[in-house]
């Protein structure tokens, strides 16, 4: 039995209890269907998915049984009543102009307590329909940590909160699709592999989004 990820007593207190509720709520509102669940694998793993709205972190969230931890801005959590949640909820801050050093310590050290990592190896939204050259931090990430990596592709999300919109437009559909996981063992740890192993992942997303 792996390390089970830790959470604070107000996350498994008061908001643990009412999860299945409110996840089966928010993708009923949202019409979301998923295909893939039985590929997620126990304990910790890095989630890597595609990115095109601001929608799609309680997206995927609603959509794990566990919660996933997300890397977010440290502004957020200076918003009234969201950024006080925002720790219980699983988002750790990350200091603006952090290095990738830090953000890489900081993922490790949360897969080695046992939780699941979602990271947009994109770096950020992408247009409707497109995909977005992936940042090397995902590969190195992988490579140095040798947790499973879970390609996750996300369809709607930009069709119901597009960029430049501040509430979303229900009635379109969201599909989220889980391919199979990958554990990447390499000796050697260079720039080079880094990309490649970033590139496979990201050609993992993509090979996920021709099977709707």
């Amino acid at each position: 039995m792996g390390q089970a990820c830790p959470h604070s007593f107000f996350a498994r207190a008061f908001l643990k209890p009412f999860c299945p509720i409110t996840k089966k709520l928010f993708r009923k509102i949202f019409k979301i269907e998923v295909y893939g669940l039985d590929k997620v694998p126990r304990g910790s793993c890095i989630v890597a998915s595609n990115h095109r709205s601001h929608l799609d972190p309680p997206v995927l969230n609603s959509v794990f049984d566990e919660p996933l931890r997300f890397l977010a801005k440290e502004e957020l959590f200076r918003v009234p009543f969201l950024g006080p949640l925002l720790p219980h909820m699983g988002a750790v801050p990350v200091k603006r102009g952090s290095g990738d050093v830090e953000v890489l310590e900081i993922s490790l050290e949360l897969l080695r307590k046992g939780c699941k990592v979602c990271i947009f190896p994109e770096g950020t939204r992408a247009n409707p329909g497109e995909f977005l050259k992936p940042k090397l931090g995902v590969g190195l990430l992988a490579v140095k940590s040798r947790k499973p990596v879970l390609p996750v592709y996300i369809h709607g999300t930009d069709m119901v909160l597009p960029r430049g919109k501040s509430f979303p437009s229900l009635g379109h559909p969201i599909k989220v699709v889980i391919g199979e996981p990958v554990v990447y063992h390499h000796e050697e740890e260079s720039p080079r592999v880094y990309r490649q192993v970033a590139q496979d992942i990201m050609e993992r997303i993509k090979c996920l989004s021709s099977s709707l």
